[in-house]
């Protein structure tokens, strides 16, 4: 049975740092694509970021790029989004998702592109 747990959500000031972890079991994720999305209250559910299970090959959305870096410990079979200079509007639930699709493209940016999904975790920014 695969699982998603998401950690490492918190109250935190803005222009601060938090670092979300993502634990993943229940089967091989070599050969996927781990992404991380975030939903603001009334809002849509949005892309962050997405890497390979590798390591390599990460893409941003604009909102968070230069500020939040996506990377992932295979020893620890672990996914991370370093997030830095945080601003209220990061303010969401934060989740972790999983695809088979390891090869990423634009339709990496799409949650129904995702067949495995955290239950997520708060991230608030306070001005």
């Amino acid at each position: 049975q695969v699982q998603l747990v998401e950690s490492g959500g918190g109250l935190v000031q803005a222009g601060g740092s938090l670092r979300l972890s993502c634990a993943a079991s229940g089967r091989a994720f070599s050969t996927y694509a781990m992404g991380w999305f975030r939903q603001a209250p009334g809002k849509e559910r949005e892309f962050v970021a997405v890497i390979r299970w590798s390591g390599s090959n990460t893409y941003y959305a604009d909102s968070v790029k230069g500020r939040f870096t996506i990377s992932t410990d295979n020893a620890k079979n672990t996914v991370y989004l370093q997030m830095n200079s945080l601003k209220p509007e990061d303010t969401a639930v934060y989740y972790c998702a999983a695809t088979p699709r390891y090869y990423i493209g634009s339709y990496s940016y799409r949650s129904d592109n995702y067949n495995y999904w955290g239950q997520g975790t708060q991230v608030t920014v306070s001005s």
